[in-house]
Protein backbone atom coordinates (compact mmCIF):
# COMPACT_ATOMS: atom_id res chain seq x y z
CA UNK A 1 0.00 0.00 0.00
CA UNK A 2 1.22 3.53 -0.78
CA UNK A 3 2.16 6.21 1.73
CA UNK A 4 -0.81 8.15 0.35
CA UNK A 5 -3.21 5.40 1.42
CA UNK A 6 -1.54 5.14 4.80
CA UNK A 7 -1.96 8.89 5.30
CA UNK A 8 -5.73 8.53 4.90
CA UNK A 9 -5.97 7.31 8.50
CA UNK A 10 -9.21 8.31 10.26
CA UNK A 11 -11.82 7.25 12.73
CA UNK A 12 -14.37 6.02 10.18
CA UNK A 13 -17.16 5.94 12.73
CA UNK A 14 -17.10 9.76 12.79
CA UNK A 15 -17.40 9.88 9.01
CA UNK A 16 -20.35 7.50 9.03
CA UNK A 17 -22.19 9.73 11.47
CA UNK A 18 -21.84 12.86 9.31
CA UNK A 19 -23.39 11.86 6.04
CA UNK A 20 -26.19 14.44 6.34
CA UNK A 21 -23.90 17.47 6.82
CA UNK A 22 -24.27 19.51 3.56
CA UNK A 23 -20.85 21.18 3.91
CA UNK A 24 -19.21 17.83 4.57
CA UNK A 25 -20.88 16.30 1.53
CA UNK A 26 -19.95 19.23 -0.77
CA UNK A 27 -16.27 18.96 0.14
CA UNK A 28 -16.31 15.27 -0.65
CA UNK A 29 -18.35 15.27 -3.85
CA UNK A 30 -17.37 12.76 -6.51
CA UNK A 31 -19.32 12.55 -9.75
CA UNK A 32 -20.06 8.82 -9.75
CA UNK A 33 -22.62 9.23 -12.52
CA UNK A 34 -19.84 10.37 -14.84
CA UNK A 35 -17.99 7.07 -14.44
CA UNK A 36 -16.87 5.24 -17.58
CA UNK A 37 -15.52 1.75 -18.16
CA UNK A 38 -11.72 1.84 -18.45
CA UNK A 39 -10.43 -1.70 -18.98
CA UNK A 40 -10.45 -5.31 -17.80
CA UNK A 41 -7.28 -7.05 -16.64
CA UNK A 42 -6.84 -10.82 -16.26
CA UNK A 43 -4.06 -10.29 -13.69
CA UNK A 44 -2.26 -7.54 -11.81
CA UNK A 45 0.41 -7.49 -14.52
CA UNK A 46 -2.19 -6.23 -17.02
CA UNK A 47 -3.67 -3.57 -14.73
CA UNK A 48 -3.61 0.10 -15.80
CA UNK A 49 -0.72 2.31 -14.77
CA UNK A 50 -0.33 2.28 -10.99
CA UNK A 51 -0.91 6.00 -10.42
CA UNK A 52 -3.54 8.24 -8.92
CA UNK A 53 -6.05 6.73 -6.53
CA UNK A 54 -8.42 3.77 -6.69
CA UNK A 55 -10.86 1.98 -4.39
CA UNK A 56 -11.55 -1.71 -4.87
CA UNK A 57 -14.78 -3.63 -4.28
CA UNK A 58 -14.57 -7.30 -3.31
CA UNK A 59 -17.03 -9.91 -2.10
CA UNK A 60 -18.35 -13.40 -2.49
CA UNK A 61 -20.07 -14.18 -5.76
CA UNK A 62 -23.53 -13.76 -4.20
CA UNK A 63 -22.84 -10.81 -1.90
CA UNK A 64 -24.38 -8.16 -4.17
CA UNK A 65 -21.12 -6.51 -5.26
CA UNK A 66 -22.25 -5.61 -8.78
CA UNK A 67 -25.56 -4.26 -7.46
CA UNK A 68 -23.73 -2.06 -4.95
CA UNK A 69 -21.44 -0.59 -7.62
CA UNK A 70 -24.42 0.05 -9.90
CA UNK A 71 -26.30 1.70 -7.03
CA UNK A 72 -23.32 3.90 -6.17
CA UNK A 73 -22.88 5.08 -9.77
CA UNK A 74 -26.63 5.20 -10.54
CA UNK A 75 -25.85 3.31 -13.75
CA UNK A 76 -27.73 0.06 -14.16
CA UNK A 77 -25.57 -2.64 -15.70
CA UNK A 78 -22.22 -0.86 -15.28
CA UNK A 79 -20.89 -3.77 -13.26
CA UNK A 80 -22.27 -6.95 -14.77
CA UNK A 81 -23.13 -10.09 -12.88
CA UNK A 82 -21.86 -13.35 -14.33
CA UNK A 83 -24.51 -16.04 -14.54
CA UNK A 84 -21.77 -18.68 -14.38
CA UNK A 85 -19.16 -17.72 -11.77
CA UNK A 86 -15.73 -18.94 -12.79
CA UNK A 87 -16.05 -18.63 -16.57
CA UNK A 88 -14.24 -15.31 -16.71
CA UNK A 89 -12.56 -13.67 -13.75
CA UNK A 90 -11.26 -10.21 -14.56
CA UNK A 91 -10.27 -7.12 -12.60
CA UNK A 92 -12.55 -4.40 -14.02
CA UNK A 93 -11.51 -0.75 -13.80
CA UNK A 94 -13.89 2.22 -14.01
CA UNK A 95 -12.66 5.79 -14.54
CA UNK A 96 -14.03 8.56 -12.29
CA UNK A 97 -11.83 11.25 -13.82
CA UNK A 98 -8.98 13.15 -12.15
CA UNK A 99 -6.93 9.92 -12.01
CA UNK A 100 -9.46 8.26 -9.69
CA UNK A 101 -10.88 4.78 -10.28
CA UNK A 102 -13.30 2.20 -8.95
CA UNK A 103 -12.12 -1.40 -9.22
CA UNK A 104 -14.44 -4.41 -9.40
CA UNK A 105 -12.45 -7.42 -8.20
CA UNK A 106 -13.47 -10.97 -9.21
CA UNK A 107 -16.14 -12.52 -7.02
CA UNK A 108 -14.65 -15.07 -4.68
CA UNK A 109 -15.98 -18.25 -3.11
CA UNK A 110 -16.52 -19.96 -6.44
CA UNK A 111 -17.66 -23.51 -5.74
CA UNK A 112 -17.70 -24.68 -9.37
CA UNK A 113 -14.17 -23.87 -10.51
CA UNK A 114 -11.11 -26.16 -10.45
CA UNK A 115 -9.00 -25.84 -7.32
CA UNK A 116 -5.91 -24.74 -9.26
CA UNK A 117 -7.85 -21.93 -10.93
CA UNK A 118 -9.17 -20.81 -7.54
CA UNK A 119 -5.65 -20.80 -6.11
CA UNK A 120 -4.43 -18.70 -9.02
CA UNK A 121 -7.19 -16.14 -8.47
CA UNK A 122 -6.45 -16.10 -4.75
CA UNK A 123 -2.79 -15.34 -5.47
CA UNK A 124 -3.77 -12.52 -7.83
CA UNK A 125 -6.11 -10.99 -5.24
CA UNK A 126 -3.47 -11.13 -2.51
CA UNK A 127 -0.87 -9.64 -4.85
CA UNK A 128 -3.20 -6.84 -5.92
CA UNK A 129 -4.10 -5.87 -2.33
CA UNK A 130 -0.51 -5.92 -1.13
CA UNK A 131 1.36 -4.43 -4.10
CA UNK A 132 -0.97 -1.96 -5.80
CA UNK A 133 0.42 1.46 -4.82
CA UNK A 134 -2.62 3.49 -5.92
CA UNK A 135 -5.04 1.40 -3.85
CA UNK A 136 -6.45 3.67 -1.12
CA UNK A 137 -9.00 1.31 0.41
CA UNK A 138 -11.05 -1.86 0.05
CA UNK A 139 -14.84 -2.10 0.22
CA UNK A 140 -15.61 -5.65 1.34
CA UNK A 141 -19.18 -6.80 0.76
CA UNK A 142 -20.84 -9.48 2.87
CA UNK A 143 -24.41 -10.73 2.83
CA UNK A 144 -25.76 -9.52 6.19
CA UNK A 145 -27.33 -12.94 6.73
CA UNK A 146 -23.98 -14.73 6.29
CA UNK A 147 -21.14 -12.39 7.32
CA UNK A 148 -17.52 -13.26 8.06
CA UNK A 149 -17.27 -16.37 5.94
CA UNK A 150 -13.88 -18.05 5.52
CA UNK A 151 -12.82 -16.04 2.51
CA UNK A 152 -14.10 -12.78 4.03
CA UNK A 153 -11.65 -13.40 6.86
CA UNK A 154 -8.90 -14.16 4.36
CA UNK A 155 -9.50 -10.84 2.61
CA UNK A 156 -9.36 -9.04 5.96
CA UNK A 157 -6.08 -10.75 6.76
CA UNK A 158 -4.56 -9.80 3.40
CA UNK A 159 -5.66 -6.20 3.88
CA UNK A 160 -4.26 -6.15 7.42
CA UNK A 161 -0.89 -7.38 6.15
CA UNK A 162 -0.87 -4.50 3.67
CA UNK A 163 -2.05 -1.92 6.22
CA UNK A 164 -5.01 -1.25 3.93
CA UNK A 165 -8.21 0.43 5.20
CA UNK A 166 -11.31 -1.77 4.82
CA UNK A 167 -14.94 -0.67 4.89
CA UNK A 168 -17.44 -3.52 5.14
CA UNK A 169 -20.87 -3.31 3.55
CA UNK A 170 -23.37 -5.71 5.11
CA UNK A 171 -25.50 -6.00 1.99
CA UNK A 172 -29.12 -7.03 1.50
CA UNK A 173 -30.06 -5.43 4.82
CA UNK A 174 -33.65 -5.22 3.55
CA UNK A 175 -33.81 -9.01 3.95
CA UNK A 176 -33.71 -8.73 7.75
CA UNK A 177 -35.92 -6.92 10.23
CA UNK A 178 -34.33 -4.14 12.25
CA UNK A 179 -33.54 -6.27 15.33
CA UNK A 180 -31.69 -9.10 13.57
CA UNK A 181 -30.00 -6.57 11.30
CA UNK A 182 -28.62 -4.61 14.26
CA UNK A 183 -27.50 -7.85 15.90
CA UNK A 184 -25.54 -8.79 12.79
CA UNK A 185 -23.97 -5.33 12.66
CA UNK A 186 -22.92 -5.48 16.32
CA UNK A 187 -21.47 -8.95 15.88
CA UNK A 188 -19.29 -7.79 12.99
CA UNK A 189 -18.26 -4.66 14.91
CA UNK A 190 -17.10 -6.83 17.81
CA UNK A 191 -15.02 -8.94 15.45
CA UNK A 192 -13.43 -5.85 13.92
CA UNK A 193 -12.56 -4.45 17.35
CA UNK A 194 -10.73 -7.69 18.12
CA UNK A 195 -8.75 -7.36 14.89
CA UNK A 196 -8.16 -3.60 15.17
CA UNK A 197 -8.81 -2.40 18.76
CA UNK A 198 -8.70 1.26 17.79
CA UNK A 199 -10.99 0.71 14.78
CA UNK A 200 -8.67 2.95 12.78
CA UNK A 201 -8.51 0.88 9.59
CA UNK A 202 -11.72 -1.16 9.78
CA UNK A 203 -15.33 0.05 9.64
CA UNK A 204 -18.73 -1.44 8.85
CA UNK A 205 -22.24 -0.37 7.91
CA UNK A 206 -25.48 -1.91 6.68
CA UNK A 207 -26.41 -1.43 3.03
CA UNK A 208 -29.30 -2.22 0.70
CA UNK A 209 -29.08 -1.75 -3.06
CA UNK A 210 -32.81 -2.38 -3.33
CA UNK A 211 -33.76 0.34 -0.83
CA UNK A 212 -30.66 2.46 -1.55
CA UNK A 213 -30.09 2.69 2.20
CA UNK A 214 -26.57 3.37 3.43
CA UNK A 215 -25.52 5.12 0.23
CA UNK A 216 -24.54 8.50 1.79
CA UNK A 217 -22.33 6.75 4.35
CA UNK A 218 -20.57 4.77 1.63
CA UNK A 219 -20.02 7.92 -0.44
CA UNK A 220 -18.48 9.70 2.57
CA UNK A 221 -16.00 6.89 3.17
CA UNK A 222 -14.97 6.70 -0.49
CA UNK A 223 -14.57 10.47 -0.71
CA UNK A 224 -12.29 10.51 2.31
CA UNK A 225 -10.13 7.77 0.85
CA UNK A 226 -9.94 9.38 -2.57
CA UNK A 227 -9.35 12.97 -1.54
CA UNK A 228 -5.86 13.35 -0.12
CA UNK A 229 -6.49 17.09 0.14
CA UNK A 230 -9.68 16.53 2.16
CA UNK A 231 -10.41 19.26 4.71
CA UNK A 232 -12.74 18.38 7.56
CA UNK A 233 -15.05 21.33 8.43
CA UNK A 234 -14.65 20.44 12.10
CA UNK A 235 -10.90 21.18 11.98
CA UNK A 236 -10.80 24.12 9.57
Amino acid sequence: MSAKAGALYTNMRRLLQRDNDPLFMDLNHINYQGVTFLTSAPSIKQCPEDSGCEVAFAGRSNAGKSSAINTLTRIRGLARTSKTPGRTQLINFFDLGNDKRLVDLPGYGYAKVPIEMKREWDRDLAEYLQLRQSLAGLVLLMDIRHPLQEFDLQMLNWAAQAGLPVHILLTKSDKLKRGPGQSALLMVERHLRNMDPGCTLLSVQTFSSLKKSGLPQLESVLAHWMNSDFVDPATS
